[in-house]
């Protein structure tokens, strides 16, 4: 099948579509058509990605399955995937159903809702697979939209000004980042991915108001991407939308923005800044490095004076961000595959942690620590599941958290064994935080009267937690699984990084 990405890709869209125009009425019968419709379409995307996976060969690093036709104004529709991109489409069709099915209780505006997260689908898929400049950006960028909705209209008593926040800084964050596209059209030449990671930009120093710019146009370019990556990631100190964001948002949107969303741009470093500006990304190494070490122990030390769990596991997600950031600038093979691994790990920990919220949000409709205690003597199956995906929050041996957490470290070690140093106290601190939150919610005796009635996970409930729990311990005592894929294709991209630098310094004497 020669447009098996486009159709996994437009699947969500076409039934958000039909929700759109067939569904009528907002009575118990049609929001539950919508909930039926949404639970489908997202399930057949997966199903139809499978093939995608099967069809995939690790040893071919280049770009498999591609399609390419002409578009608009000269530009190219063109779609593929490599061992990098291949596992976040994985990823992203996998949690989706996970996410519709989390959103069953809802019974406000459903259908819109659900065309939401439909839209959403889509719009993060693209950006997984498109292999164009602008196929890219409008993707990145449309993903904003359904996103900003979600939590202006779902979300808490302060949502207005949470989905402003969200929109503002990330959409800021990547004018910079357009601008850059621009000036490598006008280079290059075309605006095809695969063509830019093999274009030689400009690395010369050169003096700009009277700052020597080490690197040139590469370091400038970096600098207009990092603009965008950082705040999506989201990287200290451009993170401060994302707690605002989670508290705010309805479950299954605080499920999405941390299992898939943060991860764009993450992805973003490994697609362009590293293969394409390797001298201005060798440049701010060290300064990368650093501002992720600082976020991993300061929001880690944020996350010990939390009082909402949403909040707390909000800055539990940037500290884990961080070690992404620290894999992917340890530019050796242990940290880029560390980080990856992290990120598909965090995917799953964190859509089941803002779950486990969720389940007793929906009880209680409180998300203060202080209101809960004692949850085991009513909840058992509550408290087995929170207890595993605390472990793995923490990366306990045996869970997909310490395989990305361990990779990452050793990587971060060659690199730069200071940043290594300071970054691992960010897991004495995450055991710490994750610990104390499970002790004050699940521990204890059960003397708040308000939580004598309250209920244990329901069949529902399990299901949803269920392929969670498999994925996490799977990939925990199986990475390979991962590592296998991703391995050959970040050999190809490091081998393409370390030939560029020396190269440009070369360049660089010779000019001289």
């Amino acid at each position: 099948m020669d447009n098996l990405l486009s159709i996994i890709t437009f699947v969500p869209l076409v039934a958000a579509v039909i929700l759109a125009l067939f569904l009528r009425g907002d009575d118990p019968a049609a929001q539950r058509n919508a909930k039926w419709v949404a639970l489908a379409a997202t399930s057949a995307t997966f199903l139809i990605s499978l093939a995608v996976l099967i069809r995939f060969d690790p040893a071919d690093t280049g770009f498999q399955m591609v399609e390419e036709y002409s578009w608009i104004m000269g530009f190219t529709y063109k779609l593929g995937v490599d061992g990098i991109s291949v596992l976040f489409l994985m990823l992203t069709t996998f949690l989706m159903p996970i996410t519709i099915a989390a959103c069953w209780g809802v019974t406000t505006r459903v259908k819109e809702y659900m065309i939401a997260f439909l839209l959403l689908e889509t719009l993060m898929i693209g950006v997984f697979v498109a292999l164009d400049l602008v196929l890219f950006y409008l993707f990145f960028e449309g993903g904003l939209i359904p996103m900003f909705l979600i939590i202006g209209i779902w979300g808490g008593k302060d949502r207005i000004y949470a989905a402003f926040k969200f929109f503002l800084y990330t959409f800021l964050g990547s004018v910079l980042m357009l601008v850059a596209m621009i000036y490598m059209f006008t280079q290059a030449g075309t605006t095809d991915i695969p063509t830019l990671m093999n274009h030689s930009f400009g690395s010369d120093t050169f003096s700009l108001l009277g700052i020597q710019i080490v690197g040139g146009a590469q370091t400038l370019l970096f600098l207009a991407f990092f603009a965008s990556f950082a705040v999506k990631l989201p990287m200290w100190p451009v993170h401060t939308w994302l707690p605002d964001a989670h508290v705010q948002a309805p479950t299954a949107g605080s499920v999405v923005l941390a299992a898939i969303l943060l991860k764009m741009g993450g992805y973003g470093f490994l697609r362009f800044s590293l293969p394409m500006f390797p001298v201005g990304a060798d440049v701010m190494a060290t300064f990368m490095l650093w501002l992720a070490a600082i976020a991993i122990v300061y929001t880690s030390l944020v996350a010990l004076v939390q009082e909402d769990m949403k909040k707390l596991i909000a800055y539990s997600s940037v500290a884990h961000m961080g070690y992404v950031t620290a894999g992917i600038f340890a530019a050796n093979q242990q940290g880029l595959d560390g980080a990856i691994f992290q990120m598909l790990s965090h995917g799953f920990v964190s859509a089941a942690l803002f779950l486990i919220v969720g389940v007793i949000y929906d009880r209680m409709h409180t998300r203060d620590i202080s209101a809960y205690g004692g949850l085991v003597n009513r909840m058992p199956a509550y408290a087995l599941v929170f207890m595993f995906f605390t472990m793995a929050n923490v990366g306990l041996p045996g869970t997909s958290g310490f395989v990305g957490e361990f990779l990452t470290l050793v990587g971060l070690f060659h690199a730069n064994t200071w940043v290594a140093l300071f970054a691992t106290s960010g897991m004495i601190l995450s055991a710490a935080y994750a610990l104390w939150l499970y002790r004050r919610v699940v521990l204890g005796d059960l003397i708040k009267e308000s939580l004598k009635a309250i209920t244990d996970l329901s069949g529902r409930e399990k299901a949803i937690f269920a392929p969670l729990v498999a994925m996490t311990l799977i990939l925990g005592v199986y990475p390979s699984l991962v590592t296998d894929i991703i391995g050959p294709s970040v050999s190809a991209l490091l081998d393409q990084y370390h030939a560029a630098i020396p190269a440009a310094a070369e360049m660089a004497q010779t000019s001289h």
